[in-house]
């Protein structure tokens, strides 16, 4: 694939290396020349010019890529990047880094964004990962498709604790995508079973608004039960 970088900084390189690594072709292009470290990335294409520009992003080859990735540090910048990126030149993919939080609901479809990337609320999502047990956890939007992506680690109690997956009725336009167990991503089958601490990466609606309460009622450890016959006798 031809994918077209704007912001040359370190988040910007490091996308870039990690895309040439997989195999695809990859432009560069920022307005600071000290931003154009070329030897760093030496396999990618460079430009120098202004990314909110039509015509830089047109000599930057714009209007044969397969996917936009608006990466500067500014959301201003990233939203007309992603905006002319859809709009001027029709590319099927457009993915924004979004800096400050509070902008996020900016970042959707009518400014051009497919999906928005944010390392603020990535980061928070992995420590409340980190501590949060039965309790979904969002980790990133599909903007364009209206779902978002959640992780949830079963409780040792969990219900779900030794069930076969395809016994599990997950909520509406709920898909489990993947387990992670041990650390080692599996690819989730209908008879593969649940396991203590497993955890789950689900694709879930935006539009079905209970969806997250049905899940952590699906895998929550039930209350005990309480005798009130022995509650009367205390």
């Amino acid at each position: 694939m031809k994918i077209v970088i704007a912001g040359a900084g370190s988040v910007g390189r490091s996308v870039a290396l990690e895309l040439l690594d997989h195999g695809h072709e990859c432009t560069l292009i920022d307005n600071q020349p000290d931003k154009l470290r070329v030897a760093s990335v030496a396999d990618a294409d460079w430009v120098l010019a202004d990314a909110c520009s039509p015509d830089a992003l047109a000599d930057a080859g714009l209007a044969q890529a397969d996917v936009m990735v608006a990466a500067t540090g500014d959301d201003k910048a990233n939203l007309v990047i992603s905006l002319l990126a859809k709009t001027e030149f029709a590319v099927p993919r457009v993915v924004a880094r979004l800096n400050n939080p509070k902008n996020e609901w900016l970042f959707d479809a009518s400014w051009g964004v497919d999906v928005s990337v944010s390392t603020p609320r990535i980061m928070t999502a992995l420590v409340d990962e980190a501590v949060s047990v039965g309790i979904p956890v969002r980790l990133f939007s599909f903007n364009s498709a209206e779902v978002s992506m959640y992780a949830i680690v079963l409780p040792e109690e969990s219900p779900l604790v030794g069930r076969r997956i395809v016994e599990v009725d997950l909520p509406p336009r709920t898909v489990l995508t993947s387990l992670l167990r041990s650390g080692r991503p599996i690819t989730p089958s209908d008879d593969d079973i649940f396991e203590a601490e497993d955890e789950l990466l689900l694709l879930i609606s935006d539009l079905e608004k209970n969806a997250l309460d049905t899940l952590t009622r699906l895998v929550e450890v039930p209350e005990p039960e309480v005798n009130e016959e022995a509650e009367e006798q205390a």
